[in-house]
């Protein structure tokens, strides 16, 4: 015992001397020496333990590289705490409570570090993928949770609390030693670096310069999930899950109860869902659909999904006229006139087209930490069919945590601005025109495969602050960087690609859709500002005939028409409607605006409201006004609106939206 203190003490000596330089900061840097040690160490011995997936990967230096970088993200967030404190304790008549306060704070960080990357390797025994959301949610059943530990991870649980504790202690011992020997800076020295310090930090958690923060999306570096969940660490995986779980705790309750049963019956009774059968009662929205245009071979998909492209910057919907590229192309295919987007935000119109999700109060699950892996999108269908599935955007793919969600469900290779050389690049990324231009290099390299292909592309020059190339177009302001010529410009871009694209072999047999997803700022005094969700879309390419939609429709319908126009008969637990079997009859479009869900049919919009009753609105879509009177919608209104909005958050929970194994 003596012996392993001697050794103890001389590591702390050791520590002290090479943390010397800090000062009274010096048990931060040890902390932040140590924390980082051990990750790595954590790491290294995971990835070894994996490494059949990760020499697949080819990325072992990729992998323990930004590793670190996920490392020293979490060991900023451990700094805060303390940092806050130094102005006032780490002063030389303080260092009595300051250097035991760091010693201890540097303890609980590192021995949550130990405990939950000691917890790492039955976690991942059991669910492929370090520990997330699913994580917490066990602790709130102890007893099952235990018992099932127990019985079959009983040695890693006995070794992990051990090497905890024992560590734990070793830990606390050492920081505390190494304090000792800090020394102590005169008040306007530590005032001075204090400061700098902060800055710092920050930049330290945030890791990069783009507009968003790092987040663990962004070290979704390959295909395989378990590989990407090696890059960062399982504390930081852990606390973004809590962080995730009190983002998602609005859910559609908000708007009432009904019976889970209740809930599916109103859903499956509608017309163009009461046809079909339901064998799995696990899985209960899972049906299959036949084609409605039988081919030989399957068509390719390709969906642009453009930024911020409302019917307010579309002259024949009522708009502005800056699209006039969408205006000569109208007449070639498809044309929606009546189309309505699910919510506001681009990752809620990704899960309407993608995966024919409807919206919830609560965020896109996109982002939601049980949508990652095992969640049914086109890609995850098309990609059991043969095709090959990629996403082409030219900002970072991370950001959203698309490529986290794309990863995980059925993409199988990602495109975003590293792997450009833009000839123009704004604040988010490259131009829609050198988008556009890899997105054709990767088409014609598909087509060369033989092989059925899907590939979402997504721009993103119509995004604020509004950068774009000079002399592309003519102005429609006078001021360059306005949303009007920004508009314009991914309109002239978005020309130039389906120009290109129709000289190209592939265009007799492929099917491309462009749609918006969603229309830029919602605003308005209306409980829902509809106007603001009425969104253009049109399918062309392949065989398709011109035509008029004019029925109202929602993004939740195009995934089932575009397979059904495709040639695509498949299992899938889509809601929408298919338009080429029937784009006659009534439809309806679902709407989320904040926390208020409006469900427009028929010129009626019933809206609900959290604590309030529900409320009936008429709807004139060439005024563009909503009007909500002294009536109330019947009960059969009421139930098919609280319906659809409650499905979704039920499929979600329960892990119902998805495939059979």
């Amino acid at each position: 015992m003596q012996r392993i203190t001697r050794l103890l003490d001389g590591w702390a000596v050791r520590l002290a001397r090479l943390t010397r330089w800090a000062g009274p900061y010096a048990g931060l840097v040890q902390m932040v020496l140590l924390g980082a040690a051990l990750l790595t160490l954590s790491r290294a011995l995971l990835v070894a333990w994996q490494w059949e997936r990760v020499s697949a990967a080819n990325m072992l230096g990729t992998i323990m590289l930004q590793g670190v970088r996920a490392d020293l993200i979490l060991l900023g967030y451990f700094l805060v705490l303390p940092l806050l404190l130094a102005p006032v304790l780490a002063q030389r008549f303080a260092v009595k409570w300051w250097r035991p306060l760091v010693a201890s704070w540097g303890t609980i960080a590192l021995v949550f570090i130990v405990f939950m990357e000691t917890a790492s390797p039955p976690f991942i025994a059991q669910f492929d993928v370090r520990p997330n959301r699913l994580f917490i949610e066990y602790l709130a059943h102890p007893k099952e949770v235990t018992a099932m530990l127990w019985e079959g991870f009983r040695a890693a649980v006995l070794l992990g609390l051990a090497c905890t504790l024992l560590l734990g202690a070793a830990l606390y011992r050492v920081l505390r030693r190494a304090s000792f020997d800090a020394v102590t800076w005169p008040r306007r020295t530590v005032l001075l670096t204090w400061p700098l310090l902060v800055v710092l930090v920050f930049f330290q958690v945030r890791s990069t310069t783009a507009h968003r923060p790092a987040n663990p999306a962004l070290f979704a570096l390959t295909k395989d999930a378990l590989v990407n969940s090696l890059i960062i660490n399982s504390p930081w995986s852990v606390m973004d899950a809590v962080n995730s779980l009190g983002k998602e705790a609005r859910s559609s309750e908000i708007y009432g109860d009904m019976p889970r049963e209740r809930v599916l019956a109103e859903v499956k009774a509608q017309p163009w869902l009461s046809t079909y059968q339901y064998p799995q009662a696990e899985l209960p929205t899972l049906h299959r659909q036949e084609a409605a245009v039988q081919r030989t071979r399957p068509l390719n998909l390709v969906i642009v999904l453009e930024e911020s492209l409302g019917a307010t910057f579309v002259e024949s919907l009522g708009g502005l006229p800056v699209t006039p590229e969408l205006e000569k192309l109208k007449g070639e295919g498809w044309w929606f006139e009546q189309l309505y987007a699910t919510g506001t935000r681009s990752v809620r119109g990704i899960e309407a087209v993608v995966a024919g999700f409807p919206p919830t109060p609560a965020r896109s699950v996109v982002k939601l930490s049980l949508s990652q892996q095992n969640f049914y999108t086109l890609a995850a269908g098309l990609k059991e069919q043969g095709y090959h599935t990629e996403f082409v955007y030219g900002g970072e793919a991370h950001f959203d945590n698309m490529r986290s969600f794309f990863t995980g469900n059925g993409f199988q290779n990602i495109v975003d601005r590293a792997q450009m050389k833009p000839k123009f690049e704004g604040s988010w990324g490259a131009s829609d025109e050198d988008l556009f231009d890899k997105s054709l290099e990767r088409l014609k390299t598909l087509h060369a495969q033989d092989k059925p292909f899907f590939s979402l592309i997504f721009s993103s020059s119509n995004h604020e602050p509004f950068e774009f190339p000079d002399g592309r177009i003519d102005l429609h302001d006078t001021a360059k960087q306005t949303v009007n010529n920004a508009v314009k410009y991914a309109d002239f871009a978005l020309g130039k690609f389906i120009a290109a694209a129709k000289k190209e072999a592939y265009w007799k047999d492929t099917v491309f859709l462009i749609i918006a997803d969603h229309d830029t700022r919602v605003y308005g005094n209306s409980l829902v500002p509809i106007k603001k969700f009425h969104i253009p879309g049109l399918i062309l390419g392949a065989d398709i005939e011109p035509k008029r939609i004019r029925t109202v429709a929602s993004q939740i319908d195009i995934g089932p028409t575009l397979l059904s126009l495709m040639g695509v008969s498949s299992e899938h637990p889509m809601i929408g409607r298919d338009l080429v079997r029937d784009s006659e009859g009534p439809g309806r479009a679902l709407i989320q605006f904040q926390n208020n869900f409006a469900y427009l049919e028929d010129g009626s919009a019933t809206i609900l409201t959290p604590d309030h009753a529900p409320m009936l609105g008429r709807y004139d879509p060439a005024k563009g006004q909503l009007a909500i009177g002294a009536d109330k919608p019947g009960q059969a209104q009421v139930d098919k609106a609280l319906a659809h909005v409650m499905l979704p958050s039920l499929l979600y929970r329960q892990q119902q939206y998805k495939l059979p194994r």
